[in-house]
């Protein structure tokens, strides 16, 4: 009943958004001598607000249209390389064919609730000196129940798969795991290891990943220690409504993860809409789309299947089974000491509020055979959860970062 409320909620508002919508037009109308005024400038951005509160928020797109090789602009292609029912694997493909010289390197994406948009400025950064594959997660709601049930084994499944689609030329890739994808992608690691897969990665970089909860717990870990798995289950788990492609699928809905989202910051995000209001009023067109860019992306949500997000809750967050040693997949116990030419750099905020200093660190504890040359750690200073993967910091200092070990890693490394 929960998502047919949230559906029917959104359709009742229909006729006020369209009113709405029809008001603004008429008042910033040129031909309207009072659009000047300040009362209608203040009415105007009234509608614009109620407008953008209560629309629904697409998936958005990519958009990345150049990118700059030495000093050069060079076109880019999305291309589908693969396409299963619950992800799709793009690749940026280079206008000039120099990308197929250079590293591949698979971007996964965290399946936490927001599209694999989210890391635009991860790819952007990227481009100029790699081969750029992204995990373009499928929204659950859009997936009919015919294509089965996608647990923690299944994610597992398909990013091996992806490893060997990327080393189909022989290379071995480099991934990198931004923060939720860090435990299955250390599991798949270790999975390639153990059966001495040729197309294992050649480095995977952890980035903000909770790989052990128990170090430093922050709020998300807080509220999935503080009640049961069947609380859960009852609670926040519904079936998607008809007449989505996913009827009947049994999901976590996007819509619960972003209202869990802004309660953490609820400060930030009341300013940021204070001052929207303040900037439509004055007619600050820069600051008003800067709002607008970020939320259009942060306000897009998707649905998460529901055996998915329990396992993450119980696996991940109240047993912690990979950090303790008793992670199982299948029903085979994985073993992450067995990963020895695997090289692992991991990255932290100074300031993450979501995966607290040491959950990713944690990795290089459980890689014990791994030698201290194929191993790094850094943390960024001044930066939260989001400044990782993106931003200046994300820009000027951990990229490069990234990239050398990447490069460094692809070097010390023969083809199988």
């Amino acid at each position: 009943m929960l998502y047919h409320a949230y559906e029917f909620t959104h359709a009742a508002v229909g006729p006020l958004r369209a009113a709405a919508r029809l008001s603004k037009e008429s008042m910033l109308n040129p031909y309207n001598p009072f659009a000047s005024s300040y009362g209608v400038r203040v009415t105007a951005a009234a509608c614009d607000m109620f407008i953008n509160a209560t629309r629904r928020y697409a998936k958005p797109e990519f958009g990345i249209k150049t990118t700059i090789v030495n000093g050069q602009k060079v076109k880019i292609t999305e291309e589908t390389v693969l396409e299963l029912p619950f992800c799709n694997l793009l690749r940026f493909k280079r206008g000039d064919n120099a990308g197929t010289d250079q590293p591949k390197v698979l971007i996964i994406a965290p399946m936490s609730g927001h599209y694999a948009t989210l890391l635009r400025s991860t790819v952007t950064a990227m481009l100029p000196d790699h081969d750029v594959y992204i995990t373009d997660w499928v929204d659950a709601r859009d997936v009919p129940q015919s294509a089965g049930e996608f647990d923690l084994d299944d994610y597992v499944d398909y990013l091996i798969d992806f490893c060997q689609i990327l080393a189909a030329d022989g290379e071995r890739p480099a991934v990198m795991a931004v923060c939720q994808p860090g435990v299955p992608m250390m599991v798949a690691a270790a999975l390639m290891a153990m059966d001495n897969n040729p197309s294992r990665p050649a480095s995977i970089t952890l980035m903000g990943s909770p790989v052990d909860t128990a170090c430093n717990p922050k709020k998300p870990n807080e509220l999935a220690t503080s009640k049961p798995l069947g609380w859960f289950k009852n609670n926040v788990i519904v079936s998607v409504p008809w007449p989505n492609a996913g009827f009947l699928r049994k999901v976590y809905p996007g819509f619960l993860q972003l209202s869990g989202f802004m309660s953490m910051n609820l400060d930030k995000h009341v300013d940021a809409h204070k001052n929207q209001f303040k900037h439509l009023i004055e007619g600050d067109g820069d600051s008003v789309e800067s709002h607008r860019r970020f939320y259009d992306e942060y306000m897009a949500v998707m649905d998460l299947t529901a055996e998915f997000y329990l396992q993450t809750i119980e696996r991940v967050f109240q047993k912690r089974l990979l950090a303790v040693g008793k992670y199982m997949y299948r029903n085979r116990l994985v073993d992450t000491t067995a990963i020895t030419d695997i090289a692992l750099l991991t990255i932290e905020g100074e300031k993450d509020d979501i995966t607290g200093l040491g959950q990713t660190e944690a990795a290089h504890r459980l890689t014990p055979n791994l030698p201290d040359k194929k191993r790094m750690h850094f943390v960024q200073e001044k930066v939260g959860h989001y400044g990782v993967f993106n931003g200046s910091r994300w820009r000027n200092s951990i990229q490069p970062k990234v990239k050398k070990f990447i490069s460094d890693m692809r070097a010390n490394v023969k083809k199988p």
